[in-house]
């Protein structure tokens, strides 16, 4: 595929899955197949609500090189044919990287969330080659995710935006998973939108759009799909103010909760907490995260239910 058919994938409300554990730590492949279906059901799955697998939400980096193709082979055969499934990689040296995405693109994925080679002490040049590297040995497309907050060291730089459009012919780089850097605003964005599909990562989908983004991460729509799906349609529809009560109206509720269990323990718990509150567990956060003890959860449930979520 080219990069303007990959655009037309990657883009919408990308759908970060939690990875499904039983109570002994250990992948459930049977789990994530009910619940594969249950998101298709619900649709997502599709060009505008990709299915994104072993992300930072997901846990993908607390698997192991043996379990995330098995996460990655069990949501594609469960979504089905045609369905658009997205899946995050580990951030590794060059080689390494092609060999993952060359098996992510065997079994079944249409792209890739790739972070920058923050172990690297990258300089933009590095960047450069790093990801024209992996769009030249891969048919699949490439979400490049800006990870700057571990560069943050006098020996590696942020990647620039104008290195962003020193990639434009890697023909497979078709999307930037965007929060701005130190010294970068965030309406630079416009400076390559036209090239990028740029998928807001700061809780700004109504701001992305309107600067010509083609997308925003959603904590939640693994939990609550007619939420964000909605959202979309509103922005697509270019009825921001409306699109952006519905995001603050969400928001609101859930900030007071969000913090007090945030504080209690980092990870992604959150997402699998809401989720077993409305009756689709998908087991606990490995440690040393937390999962949500029964008050956090119940808690949940009444916010949802106060949202008018089931």
């Amino acid at each position: 595929m080219n990069r303007e058919e990959l655009r037309q994938l990657i883009q919408g409300t990308l759908v970060t899955v939690p990875t499904a554990f039983d109570e002994n730590m250990n992948v459930d492949l049977a789990r994530m197949t009910d619940l594969t279906r249950w998101w298709v059901e619900q649709g997502l799955g599709t060009n505008t609500a990709p299915l994104k697998v072993t992300a930072a939400m997901g846990e993908g980096p607390n698997l192991g090189d043996d379990e995330w193709p098995h996460v990655l082979r069990t949501v594609v055969n469960a979504a089905g044919s045609g369905a658009v499934v997205m899946c995050a990689l580990k951030s590794k040296n060059t080689l390494h990287a092609i060999d993952d995405a060359k098996r992510a693109q065997d079994l079944g994925a249409v792209g890739l969330q790739i972070d920058l080679p923050f172990f690297h002490h990258c300089q933009q040049d590095d960047y450069v080659r790093y990801f024209t590297d992996i769009s030249d040995a891969i048919d699949i497309g490439i979400m490049i995710y800006n990870t700057h907050w571990f560069t943050q060291n006098p020996q590696q730089e942020s990647m620039q935006t104008d290195t962003m459009l020193r990639m434009k012919d890697a023909e497979h780089v078709a999307a930037l998973k965007w929060s701005p850097a130190e010294g970068q605003e965030y309406d630079d964005m416009t400076k390559i939108a036209h090239v990028f599909n740029i998928i807001d990562n700061t809780g700004s989908p109504v701001r992305c759009h309107r600067n010509g983004g083609r997308g925003y991460i959603s904590s939640l729509i693994a939990v609550y799909p007619p939420h964000d799906l909605a959202i979309w349609r509103l922005l697509e529809e270019g009825k921001y103010d409306e699109a952006q009560a519905r995001f603050d109206r969400v928001r609101s509720a859930l900030a007071d909760w969000d913090a007090r269990t945030r504080a209690k323990s980092g990870g992604y718990r959150q997402g699998k907490g809401m989720m077993a509150a409305l009756g689709r567990p998908a087991g606990p956060p490995r440690p040393p995260t937390l999962p949500l003890d029964d008050d956090e959860t119940a808690e949940a449930a009444r916010i949802m239910k106060g949202l008018g979520w089931s």
